[in-house]
C-alpha cells in the first residue's frame, strides 16, 4: 500500500472514532455531529473501497467489519515499524 493511501486511511480512521467519541459535540449540537459524523464515514468508505487488490487482509477485514480501534492500531504498528 501506497505511503499516501496508509496516511489517509489512518486520518480517516481517527477522524470517525474522534468524532463519535465527541459527546460535548454531539450533546451540543445533535445534526451538526451528524453531519460531521456521515462525512467522515464517506470519505473512510470511500478510502476502503480504493484499497488496493494486494491489501494485507486482515486491515481489509477491520476496515469493512468497522472495527476502526483494532484498524488504527494496525496501522499505527506499521507507521512505527
Amino acid at each position: 500500500m501506497n505511503s499516501a493511501l496508509f496516511s489517509a486511511l489512518h486520518a480517516a480512521v481517527s477522524d470517525r472514532l474522534a468524532v463519535v467519541a465527541d459527546h460535548e459535540f454531539r450533546d451540543r449540537d445533535p445534526q451538526a455531529h451528524l453531519a460531521k459524523l456521515k462525512a467522515a464515514a464517506a470519505q473512510l468508505d470511500t478510502l476502503v473501497q480504493s484499497l488496493p487488490g494486494d491489501c494485507d487482509p486482515q486491515l481489509r477485514h477491520f476496515l469493512e467489519r468497522q472495527s476502526y480501534a483494532k484498524a488504527v492500531d494496525w496501522l499505527e504498528e506499521r507507521r512505527n515499524a
